[in-house]
């Protein structure tokens, strides 16, 4: 699956915007995606590091109009915590020297109240 086919839109709510200043974003994603496959997304899309990934599955809610009864569908989202200080990692490598990694990452999402 393409990043775009799983990350469907964000949800923005009272609780959602919330949790922004904690770093924890809230998506509607694709209901056979991953965790994986939603981290994946997520740092594809918004160039942002992602540290943690919870799904809920949530099922659709009955609706009445007039006489008819119908349900909506069922739907999965998803709560991104992102690395909202990303520093640079040092590891050591073979020889023992040392290595830094500096990929520039972003630590918010712009895009999110945008949508």
């Amino acid at each position: 699956m393409k990043p775009e086919d799983i990350i469907i839109r964000p949800i923005v709510t009272e609780k959602s915007n919330n949790e922004l200043q904690s770093g924890k974003y809230t998506f509607e994603v694709a209901k056979k995606a991953t965790k994986i496959q939603i981290a994946d997304a997520v740092e594809t899309l918004f160039n942002v590091k992602v540290l943690k990934v919870n799904t809920i599955s949530m099922k659709g809610k009955e609706k009445r109009v007039g006489v008819h009864v119908g349900k909506t569908s069922d739907w999965k989202k998803a709560i991104v915590t992102i690395d909202t200080n990303p520093t640079e990692k040092t590891y050591l490598a073979k020889g023992g020297k040392t290595v830094k990694v500096a990929k520039k990452y972003k630590d918010s999402i712009e895009e999110f109240m945008g949508a």
